[in-house]
């Protein structure tokens, strides 16, 4: 590689060779590192405990933290005479000073173009683990105990689950060969294009995706490509890279959907206690799609164990719990975490009658004993009513032997109108902020105004758009306190401030430029250029959605008014 090429170019000419079908000569494993950042084999070591055996690609650099954290999330933490195979998911924060990858943040084109839901993590990784424990008399302990992980900053949970089914069972029997020939077989796939469905082929079998992109309809199904040539063996077509079934997860806490929903769309501290760590991740990754299409901006643990660098962050009793939602397994938990406001406790699943038993709401002082029973143990009193209807659709649906996909439909559909219901209206006042004439100068975006918005909400709030009756004010007063409102607020105004800047260069466009010029003193003229290439320069590095040919008449502009300008001020500015 030339040591002069700069990160820019690397990338350019990365891509280029992508686009061309070709492996990148610059960049070892730079398809695989799109998807996955490495894989690993976590064993248990009779002297060490959980270690990892092996990690591919060999090159993978992670921090000792970040392979201790790994190898405790990647075991269920407690023993469990549980023999055979499970699935789990976990999210892990990543080394502070960590440098992520070249193509990363506001610039990366994925993240440009994907739902906000499902960006890459800048901060954090995902860890999806199959977990295989069968006895074995040839191994000491009695008990073959191994794990393979997938690490990823994608939240393609259903991808990655799919994709170790496949993969697992075939490198329990055959180990590292089998390894090194599936991360060369994932090196080879193409890159996650939102809005693209790809053939992505290993060990023989070819999966079939579609990427979601942010211009999806929202709750839309996704129309399939067709297939653009005869693929054998016949494609396994996954349905989703990362939706679960709600249906699953939720079928013994319906009646409190409106509850969880609430507390998630307010960020409150959570712990979910569950018996086991598929359940404990399941779940935590249910509760916080609920709120999509808003993303969630607090921190979730889909599974979280008490040899967690975080641990004693979380438990401290000198300051209130954090905005963050907790997965577990282990029993002792239930005394670290007992003065934490919301407490979902989940069993395995019981049936009264043909119905799934429901859990109750419970009061915090009846979480004391280790016996606790399930349940949601919260002071919390909700804001909206329940939604008597829905429940009763959803129980109907369950004595009627209604498909759980089918369910799961019904119950994503309305939580989505539910989250949307109660956006539109902010989403209405924002669009209220924005400057309304077009002139040369730049313009400002109004602040928001709590109490403006509030006046808005009787004549055009979300009884517009919902049934449900309730304290809607209430609701928003609260959200306006949430990291949630903060994570929206800033991300919304960073694209506003960019459409303001689209219409900006618009104007400055259809501006008479040399004429402004011709009465204005040369350092004047000279700070209008440098402000115009600056105005230019950003554009295209946060790449504004402006066009091409606009850039280019920029660009013209500025070089006609240097030209306007003496020799020695033109060499100058040239230069620069």
């Amino acid at each position: 590689m030339d040591p002069l090429d700069s990160p820019e170019s690397i990338k350019d000419k990365f891509e280029a060779a992508a686009s061309a079908g070709e492996t990148s000569p610059y960049l070892p494993w730079a398809r695989f590192s799109t998807w996955l950042e490495c894989v690993c084999v976590v064993t248990f070591d009779l002297e060490l405990g959980q270690a990892i055996e092996l990690v591919y690609p060999h090159d993978v650099q992670l921090t000792e933290k970040e392979k201790t954290s790994l190898c405790y999330l990647s075991f269920p933490d407690s023993y469990s005479g549980h023999l055979g195979d499970t699935q789990f998911s976990f999210r892990l924060r990543q080394s502070v000073g960590r440098t992520s990858g070249l193509w990363f943040g506001e610039e990366d084109d994925y993240n440009r173009d994907a739902p906000l839901t499902l960006q890459k993590e800048l901060a954090h990784f995902y860890g999806y683990v199959y977990f295989r424990q069968v006895k074995d008399i040839s191994v000491k302990r009695g008990y073959f105990q191994k794990s393979l992980v997938l690490v990823s900053r994608l939240p393609y949970v259903q991808l990655f689950q799919s994709l170790l089914q496949i993969i697992a069972p075939e490198y329990f029997e055959k180990l590292e060969p089998c390894l090194e020939a599936v991360c060369n077989e994932i090196d080879q796939w193409p890159p996650p294009v939102p809005g693209k469905t790809l053939n992505l082929p290993v060990m023989g079998v070819i999966m079939q995706v579609r990427i979601p992109s942010k211009d999806d309809k929202a709750g839309g199904s996704p129309t399939r490509q067709g297939q653009k040539e005869n693929l054998l063996p016949a494609p396994m077509v996954l349905p989703t890279v990362h939706e679960l079934d709600l249906f699953k997860c939720f079928q013994s806490i319906l009646i409190h959907l409106q509850m969880l929903w609430e507390l998630m769309l307010l960020g409150e501290p959570m712990v979910v206690m569950a018996p086991s760590p598929t359940i404990s991740s399941e779940t935590v990754l249910a509760l916080v799609s609920s709120i999509s299409p808003l993303k969630y901006c607090c921190d979730f643990r889909p599974y979280f164990t008490i040899h967690d660098s975080e641990f004693k962050e979380y438990t401290t009793r000198t300051q209130a719990p954090p905005n963050v939602i907790l997965g577990v397994t282990n029993p002792f938990f239930i005394k670290t975490f007992q003065f934490w406001p919301h407490i979902l406790r989940l069993g395995d699943l019981k049936m009264s009658g043909d119905l799934p038993k429901q859990v109750k709401v419970k009061k915090l002082s009846k979480l004391k004993t280790l016996d606790t029973k399930p349940g949601i143990y919260t002071a919390y009193k909700t804001f909206l009513h329940k939604d008597k209807a829905l429940i009763k659709r959803l129980l109907k649906g369950i004595q009627r032997k209604r498909p759980s996909e089918v369910q799961s439909a019904i119950l994503r559909r309305y939580l989505l109108e539910l989250t949307q219901s109660f956006i539109i209206p902010l989403e209405r006042y924002l669009a209220s902020l924005m400057p309304l004439q077009r002139s040369v100068t730049p313009w400002k975006i109004r602040p928001f105004s709590q109490d403006e918005f509030m006046a808005t909400v009787e004549h055009s709030g979300p009884q517009l758009t919902s049934m449900l009756k309730g304290d809607w004010m209430g609701l928003y007063r609260r959200f306006f306190r949430s990291p949630n409102f903060d994570g929206w607020y800033r991300l919304r105004h960073r694209e506003m401030t960019q459409k303001v800047e689209c219409l900006h260069l618009e104007a400055i466009c259809d501006a008479d430029l040399l004429s402004w010029t011709k009465d204005k003193s040369e350092v004047e003229i000279v700070d209008l250029i440098l402000k115009l290439r600056e105005k230019l320069i950003r554009a295209r590095k946060l790449q504004l959605p402006v066009k091409d040919e606009l850039l280019e008449k920029m660009e013209s502009y500025i070089q006609t008014v240097i030209s306007s300008l003496p020799e020695d001020l033109q060499t100058v500015l040239h230069k620069h």
